[in-house]
C-alpha cells in the first residue's frame, strides 16, 4: 500500500503543478500584455477577431480630387541703391513746377511703400529749419516703384522786399526780409569776425537798404 501511494504522489504532485503553472502564464499574460486575450471589445468582437477582421483587404477609397496649387505672391517692392528719386519743387504762389533727379538718399534704402510714406509724412511734419526757411510747406509721394520714386515739395517761396536788415542770430548773422522777422539768408558769418562797432550794430539790427548793399557786404565779410 505504501508503494501505490507513493506511485501515487509521483503522478498527482506534477499534474497540480502543470495545472498551476498553466493558469499563472496566462494571469502574468493578461497583466503584461493587456487586451491580447480573447475578451470582447464593445462591440462584440475579440482581439483575436479584430486581429482576422484587419486581414481584410479594405475597400478601394474615392480618389481625392487634387487641389490647385496658388502661386505665392511676389515680395513687396523695396527701395535700392540704384532707386531713382526724383524731386518736383512747386512754387504755390507762381503755379511753377521745377522737376530735379537724385541719388536715393541712404536712409530710404530698403524702404518698401508704408515705411516711405511714413517716413516723408514725418519729414513734412517736421522739415529741417533750411527748408522752412526757403518756404517750405509740406511733401508728399506722388509715385512709388522699385525703379523710381518721385515726391513733391511745396513751398511758398519767400519774397524779397525793397529793404533788409542784418541781425545776429545763434552767434551767426543772419538776413532778414523788411517784417524783421522772416529769414532771407543765413550768411554763415561769424558775428565776432566782424569790426566790433559793426557787430554792436548788427546786434541792434542793422538796417540795409538795398539789394545790392547787401551783397556788398556779403561779399566783403564771407570767408
Amino acid at each position: 500500500m505504501k508503494v501505490l501511494k507513493g506511485i501515487g504522489l509521483f503522478f498527482v504532485y506534477p499534474a497540480v503543478m502543470a495545472a498551476l503553472g498553466f493558469w499563472g502564464g496566462i494571469y502574468a499574460s493578461d497583466y503584461f500584455y493587456p487586451g491580447q486575450s480573447g475578451e470582447p471589445y464593445l462591440d462584440g468582437t475579440t482581439c483575436r477577431e479584430a486581429g482576422q477582421k484587419g486581414n481584410v483587404e479594405p475597400e478601394p477609397q474615392t480618389a481625392e480630387p487634387q487641389r490647385e496649387v496658388q502661386p505665392v505672391s511676389a515680395g513687396k517692392e523695396t527701395l535700392a541703391a540704384d532707386t531713382e528719386y526724383v524731386l518736383l519743387e512747386t512754387d504755390i504762389l507762381r503755379s511753377t513746377e521745377v522737376e530735379t533727379c537724385w541719388k536715393l538718399p541712404g536712409q530710404y534704402i530698403g524702404m518698401d511703400r508704408e515705411t516711405f510714406l511714413a517716413a516723408v509724412e514725418n519729414y513734412s511734419s517736421f522739415p529741417p529749419l533750411s527748408e522752412k526757411e526757403r518756404g517750405f510747406v509740406n511733401a508728399e509721394v506722388v509715385s512709388f516703384a522699385r525703379k523710381r520714386v518721385v515726391i513733391r515739395m511745396n513751398y511758398r517761396y519767400v519774397q524779397p522786399g525793397t529793404c533788409f536788415y542784418l541781425a545776429a542770430l545763434n552767434h551767426e548773422v543772419v538776413v532778414y526780409l523788411e517784417d524783421k522777422k522772416t529769414v532771407y539768408i543765413n550768411t554763415g558769418i561769424p558775428l565776432d569776425s566782424l569790426p566790433e562797432e559793426l557787430q554792436l550794430e548788427i546786434m541792434e539790427m542793422r538796417f540795409v537798404e538795398d539789394e545790392g548793399a547787401l551783397y556788398n557786404f556779403l561779399e566783403t565779410y564771407s570767408s
